[in-house]
């Protein structure tokens, strides 16, 4: 069976490396899904994503010389985005769905938060000034290196 490109398949997640993922496909054949074509946000870890023995729609990008090259953001539809399935790392809210429920007395008790524009002027504020200290404290030792202080006679 010859492989169309563009043709969408079902498949299941075979290997994880760190560039993407291996999916098996019908026939025996298996192909690459490379971690820029997992999701439609940036993908830092694969497993994140996918975990072995997960079916996945694939759609075929390319078949040469017996390389299958596959994308799993292609055969979604255009507004649905995955939620990485692992720990956050960063200081990124989480969608509302993956929010854990509060207890009625501690969500009473919590300050609600800023509006957007708020919480985006303080931070440009809190950059600005540490930007600013380390700008001169740089500047400061660059000073001594390039021999700006007083010359000797």
């Amino acid at each position: 069976m010859e492989l169309q490109v563009g043709s969408v398949l079902e498949g299941k997640v075979a290997s994880i490396t760190k560039f993407g993922a291996f999916v098996a496909l019908e026939g025996g054949r298996s192909g690459l899904v490379h971690i820029s074509e997992i999701a439609n946000t940036f993908v830092n870890d694969v497993h994140d994503f996918l975990q072995e023995g997960q079916t996945v729609k694939v759609v075929v990008l390319s078949a040469e010389k017996g390389r299958i090259n596959l994308s799993i953001k292609k055969a979604l539809p255009p507004q649905e985005r995955p939620v990485p399935r692992g720990p956050r790392l960063s200081g990124a809210p989480r969608p509302a769905a993956q929010q854990p429920a509060a207890h009625p007395v501690q969500a009473a008790q919590r300050p609600l938060p800023p509006s957007g524009d708020q919480a985006f002027e303080d931070k440009l504020k809190r950059f600005l000034s540490s930007s600013e200290g380390k700008m001169a404290d740089l500047n400061r030792s660059m000073d001594g290196k390039r021999g700006g202080g007083r010359r000797r006679r």
